[in-house]
């Protein structure tokens, strides 16, 4: 048996399947034994555990006594979120709770990182500065309660013990995310465009509203320098992953149009709006700056490049086998 063995959940997901192809090229972590966990795949290295059946995840961790663990699993999809809100609370609150007690009870030295989000500051963003990890977590959708509820869980284990450092990035963005984020769902609906399987109408909700958005490999190696330093950062720590630039949606949306010579129209799609939305949303990393020397790298309009071409190949390569999704 290695002597490193990192348990990721949600392994098969957007940021999941980043983060381990990036962990195999690291020398500190390529030698290491790896299990990766997903709700919904059971292929490759990837094995199906459901978190919400805390017997399943109790054995599972008693059976691979991890060393280290990255805590990717969430049901991350706000409007599903206000859609099935038990669902999210079950995944996001009581499947970490499952997974804190089964490390709890068979490998409290293990490290965790635990990764939350900015949607957990909620109401606070209404101060229009830009916030730290001191302001208060006011969550204003399910999916946010859930995971500010998981963030204080963790915080609370920590203070309990167990070594865990909590996360929360902000808007991440890149290829293979899935088409329901907004900057994907634009650059999807202008793949399609191009390709003559959509008419010239790019349909949005809010475009008024500012985010801060990072590239999702600056967010994996974030992770990355996280797990490396997870033997001498205080337990309980929580780290804003984030740019520090607000841009407002239309700016995506225009940047995006820029890179086609389809003539593009836009229309408002009210099933796109959001129930409760902040106008202004964005927050300082110096934490993350000084305790893991990170800062954001990748240019945005690089980011979004490669965002669009990624729609394109999907889009032409689903278009081929006949089924464009």
């Amino acid at each position: 048996m290695s002597s490193k063995r990192l348990l990721i959940t949600g392994a098969g997901g957007f940021v999941g399947q980043r983060l381990v192809r990036f962990l195999r090229q690291q020398a500190s972590w390529n030698t290491a034994e790896l299990q990766l966990w997903d709700a919904h795949a059971n292929e490759g290295d990837t094995i199906k555990v459901d978190l919400c059946q805390a017997s399943l995840v109790d054995r599972a961790v008693a059976d691979f006594l991890p060393t280290a663990v990255v805590h990717l699993a969430a049901q991350s999809h706000v409007p599903t979120a206000w859609q099935q809100p038990e669902l999210t609370w079950q995944v996001n609150c009581f499947g970490t709770l499952s997974l804190l007690e089964a490390l709890r009870r068979h490998v409290p030295t293990a490290g965790v990182l635990f990764v939350g989000t900015a949607e957990v500051y909620g109401a606070s963003f209404k101060t229009a500065v830009p916030l730290d990890e001191s302001a208060s977590l006011q969550p204003l959708n399910p999916y946010a309660a859930s995971k500010a509820a998981a963030d204080l869980m963790a915080g609370q284990y920590a203070a309990g013990g167990l070594r865990i450092v909590r996360l929360r990035p902000f808007n991440h963005i890149g290829p293979g995310q899935r088409e329901d984020f907004v900057a994907s769902s634009f650059a999807a609906q202008i793949a399609r465009i191009e390709c003559g399987l959509q008419p010239g109408v790019i349909r949005v909700g809010n475009l008024q509203a500012q985010r801060d958005f990072l590239d999702v490999a600056d967010v994996v190696r974030a992770y990355a320098l996280a797990l490396e330093r997870l033997d001498w950062l205080p337990a309980g720590l929580v780290l804003n992953l984030c740019s520090g630039v607000p841009r407002r949606i239309a700016e995506i949306l225009e940047l995006l149009c820029r890179q086609t010579r389809c003539p593009i129209r836009i229309e408002t799609d009210p099933d796109r709006l959001r129930p409760v939305d902040i106008p202004l949303a964005y927050g300082r990393c110096d934490a993350a700056q000084h305790w893991l020397g990170w800062e954001p790298q990748i240019p945005f309009t690089h980011t979004l490049s490669l965002l669009l071409d990624d729609w394109r190949d999907r889009v032409q390569r689903d278009g081929r086998s006949g089924s464009v999704s």
